[in-house]
């Protein structure tokens, strides 16, 4: 582990001394809110004429000059924003729970969903209270500030910006659709330490993963300040100076390939490291007591996925489409190819091999889906419903973790996968949508892309970045946790089942 963490310095050294490649502008899921009003100012009560002598009234013209422009609300979008806020909630409870719930044994199945559910709570009142100002607000390329603590200054009337230049959604429902997202990447950990970890120690290290390692992805990612802050190359410069590190390189992650499915991937790996092995593992079956619940769970991430896709969008226009469409096809295609690959090295095709398949594809064409064409979501899926299968087959005997619910060989391999695959198939070349540059208000002209090499290149930092930070962060938040209040149950406890020992319930009655 002490090697391992010394390569990962190394590695993050080299990738934070590269040279920054500045794209003139892209679309990233998350805007700074704009400070705007939307509510008119109320005239002042009226006063005795002999307060003050009666000003002159301005002219119609001089009035229309001084009146500063409200943001555009656009009730479309926001109607949009709301199912697609509602859909990634469905994602996390009940669906990773179920999907989740019916991959352990019977005895901690309902330990499993306790986490995932008390993990989205935690997490939901964690973001309020200063999650949402670290990752959007102005403060450092690498983590936001304190400005917005307890949401302080969001009103109904505060508008968030999207990716079109005069289109505004309320900010406080932009404040709910980033919290899903915050929530759901920690309830993926639970995963990778399911059946041996302590309720109390999931709960203090969620708190300390989300603070030190999410926080500062989604900031230096997603972190901008809207397309109307850009009106020439000049005020550009000061956007991309303003913005989060990732995001300023030209990092393209449209829904959460590096911020989301990487991150939680690495963190489930190191967890898995630190905690060891389950008892028996190796030498005993311990397989999943209900594929029946784990089939209804991935139906639900697959239906829910969408509004974590194209809702990233924040628009309901041909972009949405774009991305629904290719989060559709992309998973189709992952099935199809974890099925067959299944069906060639095994001999016969599974359930479990088919709902993790769904998932591999979900997860790769997160980053991707608003850039890249209906071709290039194809390839992405099946390529990486072939990846992760070797990922939860022959990667995870070579790293030898007891990664129980196989977090890193899904999340982790298909984020990465996904991620540097944004590089190639955003090229306009190849059926990609390309970048937006919101100084002429084009996107899409293969002018202003970089070049597939040097994309994948931006890509691999954004990747690397994400898997130093987050195994750091890991690591020392496992050892804090350790030194706390312990991180693994009993033998006893374990053997027994976390539903009675840490829970006093059982999820069935026989």
């Amino acid at each position: 582990m002490k090697k391992l963490l010394v390569m990962l310095l190394a590695a993050g050294a080299f990738a934070l001394g590269s040279a920054p490649t500045v794209a003139v502008a892209q679309a990233a899921p998350g805007a700074e809110a704009k400070k705007e009003e939307t509510k008119a100012e109320v005239a002042p009560a009226a006063t005795p004429a002999t307060a003050e002598p009666a000003k002159a009234e301005a002219k119609p013209e001089e009035k229309a000059a001084e009146a500063p422009k409200p943001p555009n609300i656009n009730k479309g979008d926001t109607a949009f924003m709301y199912v697609a806020t509602v859909l990634v909630i469905l994602m996390t409870i009940p669906g990773l729970a179920l999907f989740y719930g019916g991959l352990v044994r019977s005895k901690n199945m309902l330990s499993v969903l306790m986490q995932v559910f008390v993990t989205f709570a935690l997490i939901s009142v964690l973001w309020v209270i200063y999650g949402y100002s670290l990752a959007f607000t102005g403060g450092s390329p690498f983590i936001g500030g304190l400005s917005k603590l307890f949401l302080s200054g969001v009103t109904p009337e505060s508008a968030g910006a999207t990716f079109s230049k005069d289109t505004y959604i309320p900010e406080l429902l932009f404040v709910a659709f980033q919290c899903t997202f915050a929530a759901i990447t920690c309830a993926l950990i639970v995963g990778s330490y399911a059946e041996r970890m302590k309720f109390s120690a999931v709960l203090l290290f969620m708190v300390i993963w989300f603070t030190f390692s999410y926080l500062p992805m989604a900031h230096m990612v997603w972190f901008w300040d809207g397309p109307d802050a850009i009106k020439d190359e000049a005020t550009l410069k000061s956007v991309t100076d303003a913005a989060g590190w990732l995001w300023a390189k030209g990092a393209l992650d449209f829904a959460g390939g590096t911020v989301v499915h990487i991150n939680a991937g690495v963190a489930g790996l190191v967890t898995a490291y630190f905690l060891g092995k389950r008892i028996g593992y190796g030498r005993e079956a311990l397989a999943p007591h209900n594929l029946t619940l784990t089939m209804a769970g991935a139906a639900l991430l697959w239906v829910g996925w969408f509004g974590f896709n194209a809702g990233s969008n924040l628009e309901a226009n041909g972009v949405a489409a774009l991305a629904f469409v290719n989060t559709l096809l992309a998973t189709a295609g992952a099935v199809l190819s974890w099925t067959f690959a299944e069906w060639m090295v095994k001999g016969k095709p599974s359930m479990l091999g088919a709902a993790s398949g769904a998932v591999a594809g979900l997860v790769a064409i997160t980053p991707a889906c608003g850039f890249v064409g209906v071709g290039g979501a194809l390839v992405i899926g099946l390529v990486a419903g072939v990846l992760c299968f070797w990922g939860v087959t022959g990667l995870k005997k070579m790293l030898g973790a007891d990664d129980a619910l196989d977090v890193f060989g899904v999340h982790g391999v298909g984020g990465i996968a996904g991620a540097l695959l944004t590089g190639v198939f955003a090229s306009p070349a190849l059926g990609g949508l390309g970048i937006c540059n919101y100084v002429t208000n084009k996107c899409g002209d293969p002018a202003d892309f970089p070049g597939i090499a040097a994309q994948v290149w931006i890509q691999f930092q954004g990747v690397l970045t994400a898997i130093v930070l987050s195994a750091i962060v890991s690591y020392v938040a496992l050892v804090i946790v350790k030194a706390i209040v312990g991180v693994r149950v009993t033998e006893e406890e374990e053997r027994e089942g976390l539903d009675t020992t840490y829970h006093g319930e059982s999820a069935y009655k026989f």
